[in-house]
């Protein structure tokens, strides 16, 4: 499993969805590692990780990977900053690992059941044609780079080709499928009781500081998915940006970053509440 690790102090873990990779959060580690400690993942099968042919793509897994990560790199006061399934896994494993967690940066993504699912993304679940769609033709990454911005000619072609980077054969695109496959929307898929625990393991975190940004022009995420997460987490701060898309990343850059910059610098993380975190795990351990 491949990760960036730059910069020290205060861990920001990057997570992200699919069919990113850490590439994604480029911008964002830029600005923030020289005062933060940024990781930002691969999930296997993805970016610079292993891709192999014979794995568990799974929730459950995916989560456990990023536990594991987090306890191997001895992670504590995280801020997790996630995007699309990325906000699902990265709940995942802040269910897991509590005490560890300290803030929330959730951008166009979810973390519960929904009976939602866009047409465009429906089809490539289809066995066949999703197979030769996704495997054969990138067309869920190329696709992505024309629906989730708003504004796709601003994609310079170094951009462009840095998200497909990974993703350049048959082989080399598995995960990019799994990931479509492994969405549970009814109880009979096998990450769907996995998808309700991290549901459940949600309510331990309104005490916490969470942020919002959002991409209202998203197709997939769609502002409803906000507003759930309102519901579910009173005390957030939302910030709904207009004229984003689901990239909201690349749609809306420089306003990201401010924002999160804002957000940490009203949170701030105190000497206290350091130890204490120390303090709870070890009563637990």
């Amino acid at each position: 499993m491949h990760y960036i690790d730059e910069g020290a102090d205060e861990p920001l873990l990057f997570v992200h969805g699919n069919p990113t990779w850490s590439f994604a959060w480029r911008n964002l580690v830029k600005h923030f590692s020289p005062r933060q400690r940024c990781i930002a993942v691969d999930h296997i099968g993805c970016g610079r990780s292993d891709k192999p042919l014979v794995w568990e793509y799974t929730l459950d897994r995916r989560i456990a990977d990023l536990v594991q990560l987090i306890d191997e790199l001895d992670l504590r006061d995280i801020t997790l900053v996630a995007h699309d399934w990325g906000g699902c896994i990265g709940m995942g494993a802040a269910a897991a690992r509590p005490e560890r967690f300290r803030r929330f940066v959730l951008m166009n993504t979810g973390a519960f059941r929904s009976s939602r699912m866009p047409l465009r993304i429906a089809v490539c679940r289809l066995p066949l044609f999703g197979t030769l769609a996704l495997r054969g033709f990138n067309a869920f990454s190329r696709g992505a780079l024309r629906m989730a911005v708003e504004r796709p000619r601003l994609l310079t072609k170094a951009v462009k080709a840095g998200y497909l980077a990974p993703y350049d054969t048959w082989k080399h695109r598995i995960a990019v499928q799994r990931f479509v496959q492994d969405i549970p929307r009814d109880k009979s898929h096998p990450s769907f009781e996995r998808l309700v625990q991290v549901e459940q393991g949600l309510a331990q975190f309104q005490d916490r500081p969470m942020l919002l940004p959002w991409g209202e022009r998203d197709w997939c995420f769609n502002p409803e998915f906000r507003k759930e997460f309102e519901r579910r987490f009173p005390q957030a701060e939302s910030y709904p940006i207009g004229d984003a898309g689901h990239y909201v990343f690349e749609d809306a850059t420089a306003a990201l970053i401010a924002r999160i910059e804002q957000f940490l610098g009203d949170h701030p993380l105190t000497h206290d509440q350091s130890h204490a975190a120390v303090a709870t795990e070890s009563t637990k351990a």
